[in-house]
């Protein structure tokens, strides 16, 4: 038995509006963010709240980290959207008066 495939005409990556890029670029902005405050604006109060640890620092590197993560993903492995040729759809279309 034999399968007869139809190849699409034509296929284009979800570019942009892929939501991995979407998430990515706000876990980056968010990340940047806690990094600045962490780096430049941890107080005693802030240490002693939290035990010890900079909180806002570890937790703009990490989502950075996660924002380059999916950067990757995204650009590794695109969705691919199959586009139809309009051509075809003209030649078989009917004409309207």
């Amino acid at each position: 038995m034999a399968q007869t495939t139809t190849a699409p005409a034509h296929r284009r990556a979800a570019g942009l509006f892929d939501v991995r890029n979407i998430i990515a670029a706000l876990f980056a902005i968010y990340g940047v963010v806690l990094t600045i405050m962490g780096a430049f604006n941890y107080t005693d109060s802030d240490s002693h709240k939290t035990g010890g640890v900079n909180l806002n620092l570890w937790s703009g590197l990490a989502m950075i980290l996660v924002a380059v993560l999916m950067a990757l993903w995204a650009g590794l492995r695109p969705i691919i959207v199959p586009v139809e040729d309009e051509s075809a759809d003209k030649s078989t279309a009917p004409k309207e008066f």
